[in-house]
């Protein structure tokens, strides 16, 4: 076992710490999300396309002088993401510190906040969550010679995120991942990670979620499942093709300190502290 005392809060993005991004990005467009999600995607998935690679594909059939996302560069998509932060979730913003002060009651534990998501990653870096982040991990697509979108680089699936959480675990900077893919299936003894799953948090909205609250669960760590009161076009179109919800205890996604899963969240981090610190006196 580890004896790192360092913990990591990790969030989905999308209909976890704000409405659907996607939805937001064809809203903003004219682009009617409930055909986009319920037939276009759905009709992609019976094709045999992977979930993320289908709306990514459908996203970039919507790029183009004649088509309703125009000559759509990464600084549009950031751009998209800093008006996103008008949407954020009760009590997101102000999460952080919170923690942070939590922490810093306790001189040997530290934080570090990351995002793992299949939402495309500069809309994501827009927001002011990004600056938060040790790392953000998301879809990305790649651009032509006029900076315009063009392909999809890499799909970031709900079975993908189990590699970033082992990144994570194993202290592989993002830079590092990205420069080689394989560095996460290198060996390292648990007592060499840079945070064990026991110091995790995971944050998600259930649906796309799953086999990361199944990998942090199994391992001793901490999951906190979030199901927005309206379900969103894609929720809605994820459920039809036959996406288990298994979110029995979630919480709305509210993360003030009056809100049930923003209590939580603060309790668990500060539970979690005391623990390390129990252990580094006892280890003495």
């Amino acid at each position: 076992m580890s004896d790192s005392s360092t913990l990591a809060v990790v969030f989905d993005f999308d209909d976890t710490l704000a409405p659907d991004s996607t939805t937001y990005l064809l809203e903003e467009n004219g682009v009617d999300p409930g055909t986009f999600w319920s037939e276009r995607f759905e009709n992609r998935i019976s094709d045999g396309y992977d979930p993320t690679v289908a709306y990514l594909t459908l996203l970039l059939d919507l790029v183009g002088e004649d088509e309703p996302l125009g000559t759509l560069t990464e600084s549009d998509l950031r751009d998209y993401g800093s008006e996103l932060d008008d949407e954020l979730y009760e009590g997101v913003p102000g999460l952080f510190d919170d923690v942070r002060a939590i922490v810093a009651e306790y001189d040997t534990v530290d934080v570090e906040f990351y995002v793992v998501t299949e939402a495309l990653g500069p809309i994501v870096r827009g927001t002011h969550v990004a600056d938060e982040c040790e790392a953000v991990y998301a879809s990305e697509v790649a651009t032509d010679e006029n900076d315009v979108v063009d392909h999809v680089k890499r799909p970031i699936s709900f079975t993908d995120k189990t590699r970033y959480l082992f990144e994570i675990n194993k202290g592989i900077e993002r830079s590092a991942g990205r420069d080689n893919p394989f560095a996460v299936n290198e060996s390292r003894d648990e007592s060499a990670r840079a945070i064990p799953f026991e110091n995790v948090i995971y944050v998600g909205n259930g649906m796309t979620d799953i086999p990361c609250f199944s990998l942090v669960n199994d391992r001793n760590g901490h999951v906190f499942a979030v199901s927005p009161t309206s379900e969103s076009h894609k929720q809605r179109a994820i459920r039809d093709i036959g996406s288990p919800r298994r979110t029995r205890h979630a919480s709305e996604p509210a993360y003030g300190t009056d809100s049930r899963l923003g209590s939580l969240l603060r309790l668990t981090i500060e539970g979690l502290c005391t623990e390390r610190t129990i252990d580094e006196l006892e280890a003495l």
